[in-house]
């Protein structure tokens, strides 16, 4: 499936959920967001996604936090995956954009891109609910109910692009924990 489907996917099933992003996801996600007051895009963080969504899910056991990852950050920081199976989240949605490259620094190939298997990674990890999808149809027919359900969920998207995104990207990670906060404290 091509990330750019996925994206807009997500974006039409998503309602309140505060949508954590980096790397490859997120510059996809602030082409379509309809809610940007309540995205969550960090930057200089490749690796930490699942730690900053995790955070702030415990943080806000009320508020759903989709994570969108990208597979060599998350490959930075496997043992997360522990961490969150531990904590045991019910409002933490983790999905994974799985290429086999760092998209974002020039498509250089991911060690062991063809040895891997996030989703029984993350079971191996105790995320009972993880999936994995590299068909679109079958992606949106069960994304509707997994939003509904209680986490942790682990989502792992066999993508690839159609285009390139090879343009300047600079974001301010201070700012947006501000603006997060702010929606926060007025809930």
């Amino acid at each position: 499936m091509y990330a750019d489907d996925a994206i807009n996917i997500i974006n039409q099933y998503r309602t309140k959920e505060i949508v954590l992003t980096t790397m490859t996801p997120g510059r996809y996600w602030k082409e379509i967001s309809r809610k940007p007051e309540i995205d969550f895009p960090v930057y200089g963080v490749m690796g930490k996604a699942s730690s900053v969504g995790l955070g702030l899910s415990l943080a806000k056991p009320d508020q759903k936090i989709l994570v969108l990852d990208g597979d060599g950050g998350l490959l930075m920081n496997l043992g997360s995956l522990v961490t969150i199976s531990n904590a045991n989240p019910k409002n933490f949605i983790h999905i994974v954009f799985d290429d086999g490259v760092y998209y974002t620094t020039g498509s250089q190939p991911i060690p062991g891109k063809d040895k891997y298997d996030f989703k029984s990674i993350a079971v191996g990890s105790g995320i009972e609910k993880s999936y994995s999808f590299d068909d679109l149809e079958t992606f949106s027919a069960e994304l509707k109910f997994l939003l509904k359900e209680d986490g942790p969920i682990f989502i792992s998207l066999k993508i690839e692009h159609k285009k390139t995104l090879m343009d300047a990207w600079v974001g301010n990670s201070k700012e947006n924990s501000r603006k997060i906060r702010k929606h926060l404290e007025d809930k």
